[in-house]
């Protein structure tokens, strides 16, 4: 695995302890005993999105999702996915009763007002009783500097480009916190790829790319421009910003340009992910299939793919009718 090949999902398999202790109350006891890994799957994507822990000792399983934004397909993947799970921890152990298991979706941009704490998929009849699945909302893109602070880990403070407060002075900190507390250099590199990630996704339109770029680059020496994925992204970003402040005018018109260059920034980052998962870069008819599904799907969806399925599976699946939300 290279320096650049990040997502959120890497670092969450990278320190997995700090992404349950944001989910669990303060003060329980936690062992983190490993993520769930099943032959059971859904569309040959793996079920590699849920932890097995002890907390206070008894067994709780832990699925978390993350969402470019709680799109309205959200609950009905949250449910979909629950019942695989399921499935796949009651084969592996008939005799045993299945773990209690939790759901959190993990939303990185959307509408400003705020999001519920909790969402559902009913699936009972009009008028009976609830039955369905409720799943707790992690909506870290409306939380301030200092709440994703108070989470105690590097992997959260990758999420402050996202904050409702976030400024260059508070991005300055979490620069040198992470060059000061990041396990290894691929670790480093990886969770300042997340920063700049994040930073691209700008759902308060900060525009605090560029400046967090020069604070990395002060910071490592040339180490974000040195590795190809990233450096590209760095470029291609600082290009579509220019862009972009060139066309400001008309209120309506400049927001829908910036939302297209977001969903163009992520689209890139994609096939570039593609290109380290598969060896190759994608061919013309796969990135238009990239592209064209990020669009449809959402992002988010395409990023789970690509994470998740090997080889001639991911193959297969862009060359499949896209499935619209």
């Amino acid at each position: 695995m290279g320096d650049a090949d990040i997502t959120l999902r890497h670092l969450a398999r990278r320190r997995p302890e700090d992404l349950v202790r944001a989910f669990v109350p303060d003060g329980r006891p936690i062992e983190v005993l490993g993520w769930v890994d099943s032959q059971v799957t859904n569309i040959e994507r793996r079920l590699d999105k849920a932890l097995r822990l002890q907390v206070d000792g008894a067994p709780r399983v832990l699925h978390v999702e993350f969402c470019f934004a709680l799109r309205d397909d959200i609950p009905d993947r949250v449910f979909e996915y629950l019942g695989f799970l399921f499935a796949a921890l009651r084969l592996e152990a008939p005799r045993a009763p299945v773990p209690p298991i939790e759901s959190v979706a993990v939303v990185l941009s959307g509408r400003r007002r705020r999001l519920p704490a909790t969402g559902k998929r009913r699936i009972a009849w009009p008028g009976r009783p609830f039955s369905g699945a409720h799943f707790r909302i992690d909506a870290v893109y409306q939380r301030t500097v200092a709440e994703l602070r108070a989470r105690g880990s590097v992997l959260w403070l990758v999420f402050v480009p996202l904050a409702r407060n976030a400024t260059a002075a508070a991005l300055r900190e979490v620069v040198a916190e992470i060059h000061a507390e990041a396990r290894t250099a691929e670790e480093r590199a990886e969770l300042y790829t997340a920063l700049l990630v994040m930073a691209t996704i700008d759902p308060w339109e900060h525009n605090l790319r560029k400046e967090l770029v020069m604070m990395v680059e002060d910071k490592e020496e040339g180490l974000l421009r040195r590795t190809p994925i990233i450096g590209e992204l760095i470029i291609e970003a600082e290009r579509r910003g220019e862009r972009r402040g060139e066309r400001r005018g008309e209120q309506r018109g400049e927001r829908r340009g910036e939302e297209r260059g977001k969903q163009e920034a992520i689209a890139e980052l994609l096939g570039r992910l593609f290109a380290r998962r598969i060896g190759r870069r994608p061919t013309a008819e796969e990135e238009r299939s990239i592209v064209e599904r990020a669009r449809v799907m959402g992002p988010g969806e395409v990023e789970d793919a690509l994470l998740d399925l090997e080889g001639e599976a991911l193959v297969r699946w862009l060359a499949e009718p896209i499935r619209s939300s």
